[in-house]
């Protein structure tokens, strides 16, 4: 038996997550009150983490965090959510990043300090738990700088070890779009990035040009589009599926756990249509509460039937 079903590698940092009230700020020395603020496991890496554990995998984290109060509060949560923190290297020459989420419901602004996520690079990866590992992913691969040249490399030596691999890029703060990604790409089984991203990676017109485009590269693709659902591309083969009727608090990683969701249906063995229908219901349910973790669901909750579908084109 592996040791774990998935290895993430990634950030590890927490959100501090700002809602209602005044959420834009106005500069000035203007004070505004907000209506409520939580410190939560943030980062793109530690949430789909925990998406996966939620989903029932076993799942270990490799990251950098500084030696603080920021570093031990998401060593502590995420052991507390049955993540493997063994690969998270505490650095005390670095600080523990943080991300403040001003949260409108559906919609959000993030303000990032990296910190630890810059310390972040592929031969950081602790050997032993890549040993029998079934898949690894690499989440924010734009804010980590030093992990970009590595991934490739790593990717192709777990392929050829007999696991899979999936990348998920988030945002790139420079705007480039560029870096290492073409040859990480290469050595990827599932690519998955939100709609935003897709359009500026590929510089398509439609999220399905932009799919055809990435798709190119031998990768499942498989798009984050946030209330319109999501798209697959397999190859040929194109999936969408819509998503469910939500009372939605806050989005914070929503497609963190979309991406936990399509990849504890995708290594269970379902179907590309039965994957991402399962990825949809994950994202969808998990915008309930504040917070990219709070309301993750269980593999049941996500195999239960509801108004999200899936459909062939």
């Amino acid at each position: 038996m592996s040791a774990f079903d998935v290895v993430v590698v990634g950030e590890c940092n927490p959100d501090l997550v700002l809602s209602g009230g005044a959420i834009v700020p106005v500069f000035g020395q203007v004070e505004q009150l907000v209506d409520d603020a939580r410190l939560v496991i943030g980062a793109s890496a530690a949430i789909t983490a925990c998406g996966l554990a939620r989903l029932g995998l076993r799942v270990a984290l490799a990251s950098v965090v500084g030696d603080d109060v920021f570093g031990r509060f998401m060593r502590d949560a995420l052991d507390g959510r049955g993540v493997d923190t063994t690969g998270v290297i505490v650095d005390a020459t670095v600080a523990t990043g943080l991300s403040v989420i001003l949260s409108a419901g559906d919609d959000r602004a993030i303000l990032t300090a990296p910190g630890a996520m810059t310390a972040m690079r592929a031969d950081l990866v602790p050997a032993h738990l890549l040993v029998g590992a079934r898949h690894v992913h690499v989440a924010s691969f734009y804010v980590q700088p030093q992990l970009q040249p590595g991934v490739a490399g790593l990717f192709r030596a777990v392929r050829a070890a007999g696991a899979t691999t999936s990348l998920d890029t988030n945002w790139d703060p420079a705007d480039r779009w560029d870096g290492h990604l073409s040859a990480a790409l290469a050595e990827t089984d599932v690519f998955l990035p939100n709609r935003e991203e897709a359009l500026r990676i590929t510089r398509a017109e439609t999220v399905e040009a932009a799919a055809a485009a990435l798709a190119a590269s031998g990768a499942t693709v498989v798009v984050k589009q946030g209330a319109d659902g999501g798209l697959a591309r397999r190859g040929a083969h194109v999936v969408r599926a819509s998503a469910p009727a939500v009372d939605v608090v806050d989005t914070t990683g929503a497609g963190d756990s979309f991406g936990a969701g399509f990849l504890a249906a995708w290594l269970g063995g379902l179907d590309i249509e039965e994957a991402l229908a399962i990825a949809v219901r994950c994202g969808s349910l998990s915008t309930r509460g504040v917070g990219g973790t709070a309301s993750q669901v269980t593999w049941a909750e996500a195999q239960r039937r509801s108004d999200s579908g899936s459909q062939s084109l």
